[in-house]
């Protein structure tokens, strides 16, 4: 805030986008949502455990959501860009509100057939694939451009409080009256979501050549995504950062906590703050448009390394703990500057393509990294692994912000039209004169 400004004032500006009628209407019913969903994992967790399933089964019905999300979300892509978000978005949450009934009504029974809650947990998966993409395809259109910014950050704000909120209400739920009252209660959150979804305004879907086929709709979504030399390299690093960082830090932190922070208690207090954290960001974010989105975006990712370095030097449970504050101001940080690029450089047509091959990246190479850690760290320690993490976080950081198209200002947004400053960072699509021409990056300048 600028010396001289109002407060109040700053505040109202802050809180402008809430008072847009479309986005209200959504970020309550996602906001309903997303709480049934951080509530429906544990829930189906214990529920898998207390009718007799060990690590094998559960690790089954994980693999059952997992495995569709990530070999779906290119197809969705392909589906939000070609019928449009809020479509693609009202069909996933009616499907994922078939399948969380579903499951409450076969967790009634004392011993659930696990064929029944792989099917039903692989539909849920299969219909979270469907939504990814559209819904960064989706803010654009509900949110005016001026509020874009602070239209991610709210919502980054409510995938963190409800990750908070949601697993101990539902740890107190599943305790007292069972894990299938919880699901059930998910299946109304979707239908929450969905209300909110029918209420919002029909929008025009932007116009575009239609792609000879599916698969031509792939490459030219494809196009857009590499044609852009910052998106794909944020990309590139945010998968190996869940491959080496992120998947070993989950895998091992609990492991650590257990043998010298206190248990499950101290895990949950650090999971806890680095939660916090990121509401945290997402606060300090609210009314804030760098001109180097992508270069503070990348730079806020350095607080990653901090809660594995935490756990591999030994550190007490309060420094733990603070490092993984830090580190969840920078996500906040991280995830609402780079989504807000993301939805102001690429073009209408080819959103939901793009944010398709983003989350594809992010998610392809997750799950390797939770079935290596373990063996991993049974071969080299798990110090050696934690510290590995921290140290690649680090010189990852330090590399990608050495790239001319990270540092440089992105251009203003498109125009409707497609007219407009070429992006700097954007490598020019190849024409039939001859292959790409590959223009240096703009002079100076962070991006962001």
């Amino acid at each position: 805030m600028s010396p001289g400004q109002n407060p109040a004032r700053v505040r109202r500006h802050r809180a402008a986008v809430l008072r847009e009628r479309g986005f209200r209407r959504f970020f309550i019913g996602y906001t309903t949502s997303l709480l049934g969903s951080s509530m429906a994992s544990l829930a189906l967790t214990f529920a898998v455990l207390q009718s007799g399933g060990g690590g094998a089964e559960l690790g089954g019905v994980m693999a059952a959501r997992i495995l569709p999300l990530v070999l779906l979300l290119l197809a969705a892509g392909v589906v939000g860009d070609r019928l449009g978000s809020r479509r693609v978005m009202l069909a996933a949450d009616s499907v994922r509100c078939l399948t969380q009934l579903g499951l409450a009504l076969v967790l009634m029974g004392t011993a659930p057939p696990l064929w029944a809650l792989l099917t039903l947990v692989a539909c849920w998966g299969a219909a979270e694939a469907l939504f990814t993409p559209s819904l960064g395809a989706l803010v654009p259109a509900i949110a005016r451009p001026e509020t874009l910014g602070d239209a991610n950050s709210m919502l980054g704000m409510a995938r963190s409080g409800t990750s908070i909120a949601g697993p101990a209400l539902a740890g107190l739920l599943t305790a007292t009256v069972g894990p299938s009252f919880v699901l059930g209660l998910d299946s109304a959150s979707y239908a929450a979501s969905i209300a909110a979804l029918l209420l919002l305004p029909r929008t025009a879907r932007a116009a575009r050549t239609k792609a000879p086929s599916f698969v031509g709709e792939l490459r030219e979504g494809w196009a857009e995504f590499t044609s852009r030399r910052w998106l794909w390299t944020s990309t590139l690093h945010g998968c190996l950062f869940n491959l080496l960082v992120w998947a070993p830090f989950l895998v091992l932190g609990p492991v650590v906590a257990q043998r010298r922070l206190g248990g499950a208690g101290a895990w949950g207090a650090v999971m806890t703050l680095y939660g916090a954290g990121a509401v945290a960001g997402g606060l300090a974010m609210l009314g804030r448009s760098p001109r180097r989105p992508v270069l503070i975006a990348t730079a806020a990712t350095a607080g990653w390394s901090l809660p594995s370095a935490a756990l591999a030097t030994g550190r007490p449970l309060a420094v733990v703990c603070a490092a993984a504050l830090v580190a969840g101001v920078g996500s906040a940080v991280c995830g609402t500057l780079y989504d807000t690029a993301t939805q102001r450089q690429v073009p209408p047509d080819a959103l939901a393509r793009v944010h398709a091959y983003d989350a594809f990246g992010a998610f392809a190479l997750g799950p390797l990294g939770l079935a290596a850690a373990g063996p991993v760290a049974a071969a080299l320690g798990t110090s050696a692994v934690l510290a590995f993490g921290a140290a690649w976080q680090t010189a990852a950081v330090l590399t990608v912000l050495a790239i001319p198209a990270i540092r440089a200002p992105l251009p203003p947004p498109r125009e409707p039209d497609g007219a407009g400053t070429p992006d700097p960072g954007r490598r020019q699509p190849p024409t039939a004169a001859g292959p790409a021409v590959q223009p240096g990056a703009g002079a100076g300048g962070g991006g962001g």
